[in-house]
This record gives structure tokens, C-alpha cells and sequence, in this order.
């Protein structure tokens, strides 16, 4: 008896589907949680942090600063330059210097400046004065005080760094004078405070009688020029005795009444010179040397006092408009 035949093997039909596999128990977990609402907010709190982070590297801009010659370069978020400065606790006061002002608004890369206010002491050829400078040096200060077109002696470097706490500066000019004395002329240069002391950067020393114009306390100026004036002559010898009837006469009022008493009195008409208007013949004919003007007060009277004698009391023709001023009392 022969087995039964073997079934056929099935086929499949033309456009059917092949049966769905079950989910995998690992892709079911994955997406579980993309489904939680936990997921969500975990990724929108991470697109928060990013988008703070991109944004405050927007806000923060790149600021170059300088304070008081140190210079860097920073991030703020500042708005203003206050701001910026606010924010660095960098005090600034009312003679302060800060470029751009306070208000200014700050972009990328803006350039700030601050230099704080410094008290100065400065004595210019013995002259103290007192300023506020935002200077950092010397050379600085020269500058912004106008002193720097001028030769000058300091008594720091141009270099030396002035302190916020303050400074101290003596500066001394260089100026340019001329000595005259005699026929002899002296040009020098000098930083010297006064005439005495250009006297004595020369070594030279005054004779006895001798006088100085200016005075030796003056200050010498650019352009000076000091003479040293030679001691007048002694008075000549008064060998002709004066009468006391003459001595006795108003001789201040005549001199009062001629030329107000002055006896450096000059009036080109005669020429006439002195207290009482001498001209030159008649100062000689009584024995007076060089001119009235050359000879003190005393000297002077006495010769008018010899000149009334000679004329045997003729004042008329001498003093014709002030000799009555003579019998005043």
C-alpha cells in the first residue's frame, strides 16, 4: 500500500500583505518616552538655556579702557560709559577727566579714557600757585599749564609720574638780560629769581655808593636790562661862605613855587635845569660841576643860595615869576 501523497507547500497570493511583527519591547520604551510630557519640557528648557546664552553673548560688548595710563580690554553690558565705569566701581569725581562722557553710549569696541584729578603745587621762578591737573607726568603738566614754550630748570623729570595724592613742581625760566655797567655790556642767559642773584651768578659785586635799576629784589624779566649805576662824586668843597641874612630866606618856597621842588627838574626851553632852574652858565659861575641834576637837593640850594649873593640880591632877573616867594613866611 503506497503512503499518502506529501501536501503541497502553500504559495502566496499575488498582492497580499505579510502579517505585522510585533514592536520590539526596546523601540516600545523609546517611544514611551518621546510620547512624556516630561520629554517636552526637557527640551524647552534646553532651548532656553542656549537661546540665554546666545544672547548674552550679543549684549556683551568688547570695551577698551584706560585709567590713569593702564590700559584693557573687558565685556560689559553696560549701556553708558557711567554704566561701564559703574559697574568696574570706578569712582569718578568732578574734575575728572572721561572721555566720552558719562552719558555716552557704549557699542563694540568703544574706546574709554579716565584720568583722575591730581592736586599740584607749582612755584614758577618763586611764584606758588595751586592747580588740579588730570596730567600722569611732568611733561604733561607743562603742557596742559602752557610752560612748555619756554627754557626752563625743573626740579623733576619731565618723565616723573605725578601721584593721584598730589605733587610738588618748581619750575625755573630760562631768560635772557643784559648787565650794563660803565661802557661794559653783559648778555647772559639766567634762571636766577632776582637781579641780586644774576649779580651773583657773574661774581659781580657793587663798589661802595654804587646803585642798581632795578633794584636788586626785582624780578628779571625776559629782556632786561639792569644798570649798575656809579656812586655820584662827592659834593664840591662849599669854600664860599653863605651870608645868614641869605640862609635865612624861603628857599622851600622859591623851589615850590619853580618846579615843585624836584630837583631831577628838566624844561628844554633854556635848557633849564634843578629845584631852582639853573642854566648851565650861571650853575658854573657859582662853581657848580657837570649839572644841577647831578647833585642833591642841599648842593643845589646852596649854589642858588651863592647865585642871590653874586647878584647882589637882584633876584628878578634869576626868579622873575617865583623870587617874591622868597620873603614868604
Amino acid at each position: 500500500m503506497q503512503p499518502p501523497p506529501a501536501p503541497a507547500p502553500a504559495t502566496r497570493r499575488a498582492g497580499s500583505r505579510r502579517a505585522p511583527r510585533r514592536p520590539s519591547r526596546l523601540r516600545r520604551r523609546l517611544t514611551a518616552a518621546v510620547r512624556s510630557p516630561w520629554t517636552a519640557l526637557l527640551c524647552a528648557t534646553a532651548a532656553g538655556v542656549t537661546a540665554g546664552v546666545l544672547t548674552g553673548e550679543v549684549l556683551a560688548k568688547e570695551v577698551r579702557l584706560a585709567v590713569d595710563g593702564g590700559e584693557t580690554t573687558i565685556l560689559s553690558f553696560g549701556g553708558t560709559v557711567g554704566e561701564v565705569l559703574g559697574g568696574l566701581k570706578i569712582r569718578i569725581g568732578p574734575h575728572d577727566r572721561v572721555e566720552p562722557a558719562p552719558g555716552h553710549e557704549v557699542r563694540d569696541g568703544t574706546s574709554i579714557l579716565v584720568r583722575h584729578a591730581r592736586p599740584l603745587v607749582l612755584t614758577v621762578d618763586g611764584r606758588r600757585s595751586r592747580h588740579t591737573v588730570t596730567a600722569l607726568n611732568v611733561g604733561e603738566v607743562l603742557e596742559q599749564l602752557d610752560l612748555d614754550d619756554r627754557p626752563a630748570t625743573l626740579s623733576a623729570s619731565r618723565m616723573r609720574q605725578i601721584p593721584v595724592s598730589g605733587f610738588a613742581l618748581s619750575v625755573r625760566t630760562q631768560r635772557r638780560v643784559t648787565v650794563v655797567r660803565g661802557g661794559v655790556r653783559l648778555d647772559t642767559i639766567t634762571t636766577g629769581r632776582t637781579v641780586r642773584a644774576v649779580l651773583a651768578q657773574h661774581k659781580i659785586t657793587l663798589a661802595k655808593g654804587e646803585r642798581v635799576r632795578p633794584p636788586l629784589g626785582t624780578f628779571p624779566e625776559d629782556s632786561q636790562v639792569i644798570r649798575i649805576i656809579p656812586a655820584p662824586p662827592p659834593p664840591p668843597v662849599h669854600a664860599s661862605p653863605v651870608n645868614p641874612s641869605v640862609t635865612a630866606l624861603n628857599w622851600t618856597a622859591l623851589a615850590r613855587c619853580e618846579t615843585y621842588a624836584n630837583p631831577k627838574s628838566f624844561n628844554p626851553r633854556g635848557p633849564y635845569y634843578g629845584m631852582y632852574q639853573f642854566s648851565l652858565p650861571m650853575w658854573r659861575a657859582v662853581g657848580g660841576t657837570r649839572t644841577p641834576l647831578d647833585w642833591p637837593a642841599g648842593e643845589q640850594t646852596y649854589r642858588a643860595q651863592l647865585l642871590y649873593q653874586r647878584v647882589a640880591g637882584r633876584w628878578h632877573g634869576q626868579w622873575p615869576n617865583c623870587g617874591a616867594r622868597l620873603f614868604s613866611r
